[in-house]
């Protein structure tokens, strides 16, 4: 077993699924020997924290990490394309993003549910990671287009997790909301979740091992939660208890996220996260007590979707660039106030570039910042439309 597990955790089986998928580690012919390119085997290791610098005609890109150029070639544009869309996907933004368009567009439930397996999902595999602190793979033999976050551990992979459980999630709650055939459902949700976890292999974020464990861990939540999730939705919209719940454990979470010897992006990330979920919370159990969620596709359950029309598609849209200009507004607002309050409480330099990465600055303007954001999104947002007329 211990063979195997090394095995799927080995860089050089990522690095040989992304020479087949067209994607090649070079050197710059400016620094190899006579000047000709080499593959990733004589590649100095890459360093973290780079950046993309440029492409040139022929699809060779380069990325400057820490002043070494490390050069990769795409051989196949179509597999490079499908895969960045599947790894933006998985992203933290993409999620804060696209959630509340189901909410503003489709079903508030859904929404609601989507956001709670998000967080549980998320916070569970970003603590791992912490207390794991197993590495990424590394650059040679493997090229990494997301240096970001390549200061954050590897094990397991968090867009395995979310992709997993947000798919699955939707699967599992819809039929009672929604009118569908369930095997579509099943066949979008198997290839949405696996170009996610494909993606990770292809960006070079993640090795074999992290995927699968990430899809595990992320099956393993969603089984052992799924009998309970009426009780936790009964909870959390009619308890009074559910608002206290929905402050109070996002703080205790995020005051209680496992310490590093470096800066890492992950417990930032996980304030996020925790802090929009304690706001949708908080704002879900207003709603009901204000007479319950207003409905875009009505009252019965479950419901046809409707009609692909232009009025349908301008009034969708409308939806989106209101609510998306919405939680913006109120996520820049609620930032600049809380970094002030926090940058004159610390008599903390306003132009220290790194005062935002200390921990007692960083967690409470993240939380209190998110928490007015899904605040906004799940109680204010649909009301507003409904006062313009696009709900």
């Amino acid at each position: 077993m211990r063979e195997l597990l090394s095995y799927l955790h080995e860089p050089e089986l990522v690095a040989r699924f992304q020479r087949r998928c067209g994607l090649f580690l070079v050197r710059d012919p400016h620094h190899g020997p006579q000047g000709k390119r080499e593959h990733a085997a004589d590649e100095p290791r890459a360093q973290r924290n780079g950046r993309r610098d440029h492409q040139d005609k022929n699809s060779n890109y380069e990325i400057q990490q820490n002043g070494c150029a490390v050069n990769f070639e795409v051989r196949n544009r179509f597999l490079h394309v499908l895969f960045l869309v599947s790894a933006a996907l998985g992203h933290e933004v993409f999620y804060i993003t696209c959630l509340p368009f189901i909410h503003w567009s489709l079903d508030p439930f859904l929404c609601r549910r989507l956001v709670n397996m998000w967080t549980a999902v998320m916070y569970v595999g970003q603590v791992m990671k912490d207390v794991l602190k197993l590495p990424r793979p590394t650059c040679p033999p493997v090229v990494k287009l997301e240096p970001r976050v390549d200061a954050e551990y590897g094990l397991p992979s968090t867009h395995a997790m979310a992709a997993t459980a947000i798919s699955f999630t939707v699967l599992l709650s819809a039929p009672c909301r929604i009118q569908f055939q369930f095997e579509w459902g099943l066949l979008i949700a198997v290839t949405l979740s696996s170009l996610v976890c494909l993606s990770r292999l292809y960006t070079g974020m993640h090795s074999v091992l992290d995927v699968l464990s990430g899809v595990l861990i992320s099956a393993l939540i969603l089984s052992s939660t799924y009998p309970y999730w009426e009780s936790i939705d009964r909870f959390q919209l009619s308890s009074s208890f559910s608002p206290l719940l929905g402050v109070c454990l996002p703080l205790l979470l995020s005051y209680s996220y496992p310490q590093l010897d470096h800066y890492s992006t992950t417990r930032g990330d996980t304030t996020t996260i925790l802090g929009a979920s304690g706001g949708c919370w908080v704002g879900y159990w207003l709603d009901h007590q204000l007479g319950g969620p207003l409905h875009p596709l009505g009252e019965k359950m479950p419901a046809r979707l409707p009609p692909l029309t232009l009025n349908s598609v301008f009034r969708g849209g409308a939806r989106s660039l209101l609510g998306v200009v919405a939680l913006l507004g109120t996520r820049q607002l609620v930032k600049t106030l809380s970094l002030k309050a926090l940058f004159s409480c610390y008599s903390v330099e306003t132009r220290d570039p790194d005062a935002r990465r200390r921990r007692e600055i960083e967690v409470p303007y993240k939380l209190v910042t998110y928490m007015a954001v899904g605040l906004v999104n799940s109680l204010l947002v649909n009301r507003g439309f409904v006062l313009l007329g696009l709900l």
